[in-house]
């Protein structure tokens, strides 16, 4: 026997329909290269966004052609979000921060059509264009009178083709399972490899998000998306903002500048910001010097890389801001937990909160998790077992997009595996111990690099800390921490070595400290371990020499 329910489809439009209803007059304010604060409505938004997806028909785009953006956080993006996928193409995000050569492999893979680009990234694109040949044109993401000379074949621009078409578009009605958007991964081995996004695990995703366990959105807040659009939809925050309501402030270029971020937040009554650590440490550093303040902000989410504690209770202690920790990946579109407390939780001490902290939270509605051993047995949830990751649920990728070995994301059972390694207690808190690639195994016994680096930032003059597995001929392995110095800080390798007892299992304390200029970056915002083992070469630890 079936259920007597109306069958009707999750299709992203329906959070077009029920914004221009019921927040048809909720402001979208932008920083954008012609528009200082750009500021206008959802109403103005999704009538553009009607616009384009009528541009694409004259332009003879047809359903389900991959159309890629590589822009920032703006109003023109975030029309094409809507204008593209709700008239049954695909938006392929583009992160502009990869290699050129990644660049081409990915649009090539994707078999891109179209490219609609912010100004500041078409030279980048000349400089590839001829080695994409399924592009056939390209979208500049601006006005005529801010229109670039380019050697960009077939090139367009943003608003002259809006400008020639009416609002008069009727979202068309299809399968649930119709893909919407497309997102690679970083590619730190091998090839990126492609998420394919539907409709129906949009919107999945977008009612989670929106939970009181997870990221507790409403109407009532004003949200700042630091995350980029080009980097797994900005966590979700373009779909959830206009579904629920809330004000949405976004950026543009102005990603890494914590006075403009500051700005923002202040002038635009910022309730909720969400970016990765290594945004919100120059914006914390940045009020620090100046003096300002963070008095808007209720809540900061934070993801992508383990939070120090000492960031988070910087932000609580200083300017009265709950930073919330979540993890995801591409993968899952992308929100797999988020920490937010039980009842159990609240009757702990300060110092008990504060290791809570360390957790990345609890597994989203919608998603299931385990942690498994090498040979695949599940281990038990008691906060004390290391294994590996693995996932499964209705917003997880069931296969990446043409891949080169199909089946090979998920195992037997459809799990997926993630690359963590985890610890899960009994009230489900998940703690990211390492990467698999970057788990530390010292004499057979598991390290957890990210247990040390949150120790050694704790140090005033650790401004940032990375922790590799380097070898020893005795114990396999050994910890080697490598350290940013805080500036007009100055620290001693026996000093912050010292630091560590106390903090984490004397066993656990690494074996040397090696100080860096700056810590290398991921083209999203990670540091890359793989650029630090290539970095110091065939380092030996001191008397380990055989």
């Amino acid at each position: 026997m079936q259920g007597l329910m109306m069958d009707v489809p999750l299709l992203i439009k329906s959070i077009v329909l029920h914004a221009e209803l019921n927040h048809a007059n909720q402001e979208v304010v932008s920083v954008t290269v012609d528009h200082p604060r750009h500021r206008y409505t959802y109403k103005d938004c999704f009538r553009r966004a009607r616009q384009l997806a009528k541009s694409l028909d004259a332009l003879g785009v047809p359903n389900g052609a991959r159309i890629a953006t590589v822009a920032w956080n703006d109003f023109r993006h975030l029309e094409s979000y809507f204008g593209i996928a709700c008239s049954g193409r695909v938006y392929h995000t583009i992160n502009p921060r990869l290699f050129a050569d990644q660049l081409v492999y990915i649009i090539n893979h994707a078999e891109d059509e179209w490219i609609f680009t912010d100004v500041a990234f078409v030279p980048l694109l000349e400089g590839i264009a001829q080695q994409c040949p399924s592009v056939k044109g390209y979208v500049v993401m601006i006005g005529e009178t801010h229109m670039p000379a380019t050697t960009l074949p077939n090139v367009h621009c943003f608003e002259t083709l809006l400008s020639a078409q009416s609002a008069d578009y009727e979202w068309p009605d299809f399968n649930e399972n119709t893909a919407s958007g497309l997102c690679y991964t970083s590619g730190t081995t091998g090839n990126p490899k492609g998420a394919l996004y539907s409709h129906r695990s949009t919107m999945l995703h977008t009612y989670a998000h929106s939970l009181p366990d997870v990221l507790n959105l409403s109407a009532l807040d004003t949200i700042l998306p630091v995350v980029p659009m080009f980097h797994v939809n900005a966590w979700g925050i373009p779909f959830s903002a206009p579904f629920i309501g809330l004000k949405l402030v976004m950026p543009g270029p102005k990603l890494s500048d914590p006075k403009v971020l500051v700005d923002l937040i202040n002038q635009e009554g910022v309730t909720l910001g969400a970016g990765v650590p290594t945004v919100w440490s120059p914006v914390l550093q940045y009020v620090k010097d100046s003096g300002r303040s963070l008095k808007p902000m209720v809540r900061a989410g934070t993801g992508g890389s383990a939070c120090p504690v000492s960031m988070m209770q910087e932000f609580r202690d200083e300017h009265g801001v709950e930073v919330q920790h979540a993890w995801g990946m591409t993968e899952m579109s992308p929100i797999g937990s988020a920490n937010s407390p039980k009842p159990a939780s609240m009757r702990l001490s300060q110092a008990e909160k504060d290791e809570l902290f360390k957790s990345v939270g609890r597994p989203v509605p919608g998603v299931e998790v385990k942690i498994v051993d090498d040979a695949g047995k599940e281990l038990p949830w008691d906060g004390i077992a290391f294994g590996s990751l693995m996932v499964r649920g209705y917003w997880v990728i069931r296969e990446y997009y043409k891949p080169d070995r199909p089946g090979a994301a998920h195992d037997t059972d459809g799990w997926f595996e993630t690359g963590d390694v985890a610890t899960i207690d009994a009230e489900g808190f998940i703690r990211i111990t390492d990467r698999t690639k970057d788990v530390i195994k010292s004499g057979g016994e598991w390290i957890s690099s990210i247990e040390l680096e949150n120790a050694a930032v704790a140090h005033p003059a650790v401004a940032e800390a990375a922790v590799i597995g380097v070898y020893h001929p005795k114990w396999q392995e050994r910890p080697l921490l490598l350290v940013v110095k805080t500036v007009g800080q100055e620290a001693t390798k026996e000093e912050l070595l010292h630091w560590f007892n106390g903090r984490v299992a004397k066993w656990w304390i690494p074996d040397d400290v090696v100080f860096i200029d700056a810590m290398p970056y991921t083209a999203t915002g990670k540091i890359s371990k793989l650029i630090l083992r290539e970095k110091i070469g065939d380092y030996q630890f001191p008397g380990s020499a055989v």
